[in-house]
């Protein structure tokens, strides 16, 4: 990261004071990254968001009163949103799931060692999405997991719709992104330049009005139901 950019203003969300405590330590000791701000439930959260207007939000799920679902969900409506990364155990799949649809960057887990977990603060600073890939398939697990018939048909038949505006280079471009690949592995893949991926990208969040690649995977995963 550049030295001469503003340290990244990070808001640690967590009903657990000593996860907060343990979180800003870290984080602080960085010269690049900064906490604004605590919060302990996801109302307070709102309202230091606000105030502080910080670059990540680095969010507890489960919390009493307002979740981290709920809570992510309001602050990505806000303008300019925060980027937001979930905190949580693996008992957590469900919401974890929804907050990536609402459209949270990712997740790390609690226990995850302090380096990773600066890592993913930058990552997502820069707008770039975290999901290791034993998280990712827990989450594709969740996501195609036990539900009504007509709840996945509906799934699928809105996630057709909207990849129905694509043209057939998108199409195998968001198929990409599904699978994981970065922009040199599709274009490598597709047999085009990273920049033509670029463009097919950014064409991907216009038309499907999405704000990051785990929302696009998500798309691609329910169509396929």
């Amino acid at each position: 990261m550049d030295s001469e950019r503003e340290p990244v203003r990070v808001v640690v969300v967590d009903d657990e004071q000593l996860v907060r405590m343990a979180l800003r330590l870290v984080i602080d000791g960085e010269p690049d990254l900064t906490v604004v701000a605590e919060a302990a439930d996801g109302d307070a959260a709102i309202a230091v968001v606000e105030e502080q207007r910080p670059d990540v939000v680095l969010m507890d799920v489960r919390m009493p009163g307002r979740d981290g679902l709920s809570t992510t969900r309001e602050l990505l409506t806000r303008r300019p949103a925060p980027r937001v990364l979930m905190l949580t155990t693996f008992d957590s799949d469900d919401l974890v799931l929804g907050a990536l649809r609402a459209g949270a960057l990712g997740f790390v887990l609690k226990d995850t060692q302090p380096p990773q977990i600066l890592d993913a603060v930058r990552t997502v600073a820069d707008g770039n999405p975290v999901l290791s890939p034993a998280a990712t398939a827990r989450v594709i697990a969740a996501a195609t997991g036990p539900q009504s018939a007509h709840a996945r048909r509906s799934s699928r038949e809105a996630a057709r719709k909207q990849l129905s505006a694509l043209t057939e280079r998108e199409r195998e471009t968001a198929r990409a992104i599904a699978d994981g690949l970065g922009n040199p592995e599709i274009a490598q893949r597709l047999h085009i330049s990273v920049a033509t991926v670029k463009a097919h990208t950014s064409s991907l969040f216009a038309k499907l009005a999405v704000e990051n690649r785990v929302q696009i995977a998500l798309l691609v995963r329910d169509a396929e139901e």
